[in-house]
């Protein structure tokens, strides 16, 4: 979630106060990711610094109202144009909580898998719950369903690809995953003190 680039695009509307911009990134997001004031202003003093935003004067209640700059609506443009990069190296900590259980000697993936697909289709459940109860089709409704929906879809997801794992597992025998320790030293890395080198 880009909170630098989703805030620019706010003040490309119109100037915003610190409170001011929270409130309409909740009502944009349906308040899943709230941000709290703190990430507002680390975020409004980094936009400045790289010439996306400029701090206005304090108006008679004290607001320091933020504007955009030429160079901040380029690059919401830029930002609303281009397609979100899915990075490769991104690691995912399911993915290699399951990549490592299913190589440990002893670990039992299977019931690794069990526990997570439980805790997954509990939270699609209350995902789905949370869809059903709230029926609203003003701006603030919409955004909040386009949120939820993504969710809702990642959930599913999950649970297929556990499905897939579970499969590719049981095509193979448990002893033939394992991995022991791999007894050759890594070739890279800090030398060995003198003193540990002689317990090799």
């Amino acid at each position: 979630m880009s909170v630098r680039q989703s805030l620019l695009a706010i003040l490309a509307q119109g100037p915003c106060y610190g409170h001011q911009l929270r409130h309409e990134f909740d009502r944009r997001t349906g308040s899943v990711w709230p941000l709290n004031v703190g990430q507002i202003y680390n975020t409004l003093e980094r936009l400045e610094r790289d010439g996306l935003v400029e701090r206005g004067a304090a108006d008679p209640h004290g607001h320091v109202y933020w504007q955009i700059t030429d160079i901040g609506a380029s690059e919401v443009d830029r930002w609303l144009a281009s397609p979100v990069a899915r990075s490769q190296t991104t690691r995912d900590e399911l993915a290699i909580k399951l990549a490592v259980s299913a190589t440990l000697p002893g670990a039992d993936a299977t019931r690794v898998i069990a526990t997570q697909r439980a805790a997954s289709e509990k939270h699609l459940g209350e995902l789905t719950a949370a869809r059903e109860a709230r029926e609203d089709d003003s701006p603030q409704g919409l955004a909040w369903s386009l949120v939820i929906d993504s969710m809702i879809f990642t959930a599913q997801a999950e649970l297929r690809w556990l499905d897939h794992v579970q499969t590719r597992l049981a095509q193979h025998p448990q002893h033939a995953l394992a991995l022991e320790l791999a007894s050759e030293r890594p070739k890279r890395g800090r030398p060995a003190r003198a003193g540990a080198a002689a317990l090799v």
